[in-house]
């Protein structure tokens, strides 16, 4: 076998796109446009993700003896648990009532983006292995708390298990489509009652409002205005100060415009609320929402309903609408299993995080299955 080394970068600017993207998004893989070099370098471009914002960027190359680039993984040194969507505080501040320092940890995730999908990228399972490696010894050569992959997609979780670190699991609330053909197939697989509650909400929020799809060449840099007033909105309230800042979406519009649906709604002429999609090969990813005013039932409609529409008319065969919201249920989203998986140095804490990891796989595993439940979806098969 060719000898592998394993080298850091402190920033996207320091590699190739082409040979970022070949690792990341290979031909023979669904597209990801969060693994994409220009989404990546976007957030550490605008600022969003960079040491200043407590994600320094530490981002790991493996390749031959020859320079060719064979593999990649994005990791960040973290001085906070911001922005990440699995939720790490309790073990935090266990480590720090028993004298030890949690941050600043390691962390392999795309910032700010609860979406599954590769985290070790190279087609080569060698060299997967020898990049996971290299993330265990980082953690300690870097004198760390702990590594910690989110949202990895399951053949990459079985990886990181098997590598030693410790599983943890979540739910989030995904649309898969059935070969359903369009959205009158998608609401004939639900009860009837939930089929007529589901064409009264969308009446409901379609009635006073126009509804446009946006994507590519249609979008605009006014677009982006309108959308990033209803982000920091809704920013606001939730998180305090949004993540991500104005020059981040520019680049986007920029470097990528084909792979971001808009969702927008207007009265009148006056655009008042809007829905970020990204967009992958076979699978539409909802990240933000936000309105200047309020609408009966336009989130329902721009986050959930006009991203089936799309998806159907697209052939796209999942939506990914993001962390939390039991509501999604009702709207078609089942429940499926997210995973992370954690390297914890210190002993002590290692053994209590597995135990408790252990008992938290059951219950989210009941949890799961009481959802599933009660979900739409006609019990007549």
């Amino acid at each position: 076998m060719t000898d592998i080394s394993v080298r850091m970068i402190t920033a996207m600017a320091q590699i190739d796109p082409a040979d970022w993207d070949r690792c990341a998004n290979p031909e023979d893989q669904p597209y990801d446009p969060f693994l994409s070099w220009n989404f990546l370098d976007a957030l550490e471009t605008s600022g969003s993700a960079v040491e200043e914002t407590g994600w320094g960027p530490r981002h790991l190359i493996a390749e031959d003896d020859a320079g060719q680039v064979l593999g990649v993984m994005p990791l960040y040194v973290k001085g906070h648990s911001y922005g990440e969507y699995v939720f790490d505080h309790a073990w935090a501040d266990a480590l720090e009532r028993a004298g030890g320092a949690y941050y600043p940890k390691l962390l392999t995730a795309i910032p700010f983006t609860p979406a599954t999908g590769r985290r070790v990228l190279s087609r080569d399972p060698d060299i997967r292995s020898a990049l996971i490696q290299a993330g265990r010894h980082a953690v300690r050569e870097l004198d760390l708390s702990s590594w910690h992959v989110l949202f990895p997609d399951a053949p990459t979780q079985a990886d990181l298990t098997g590598a030693g670190l410790l599983a943890r699991q979540d739910i989030q609330f995904i649309w898969e489509d059935e070969d359903y053909g369009d959205y009158e197939g998608f609401l004939a697989a639900l009860s009837s009652r939930k089929r007529k509650a589901l064409r009264k909400e969308r009446k409901a929020a379609q009635q006073a409002v126009t509804i446009e799809q946006l994507t590519g060449d249609a979008l605009t840099e006014h677009h982006w205005d309108v959308f990033f007033a209803c982000y920091q909105d809704t920013g606001a309230r939730k998180w305090g100060t949004p993540y991500l800042n104005r020059e981040f979406f520019s680049l986007i519009h920029e470097r990528m415009a084909d792979k971001v649906l808009l969702v927008m709604a207007k009265e009148g002429e006056t655009h008042i609320a809007s829905a970020l999609n990204f967009i992958g090969s076979d699978t539409l990813y909802g990240r933000y929402w936000g309105a200047l005013r309020f609408a009966d039932q336009l989130h329902f409609e721009l986050c959930y309903h006009q991203a089936i529409d799309y998806a159907l008319a697209h052939d796209l065969k999942r939506v990914e609408a993001g962390a939390q919201g039991g509501h999604k249920l009702a709207r078609g989203y089942r429940p499926q299993l997210v995973y992370s998986a954690h390297d914890v140095v210190h002993e002590g804490l290692q053994g209590a995080v597995d135990r408790y990891l252990r008992s938290e796989r059951r219950a989210v595993e009941t949890e799961r299955q009481a959802l599933d439940a009660d979900s739409p979806y006609r019990k007549d098969g």
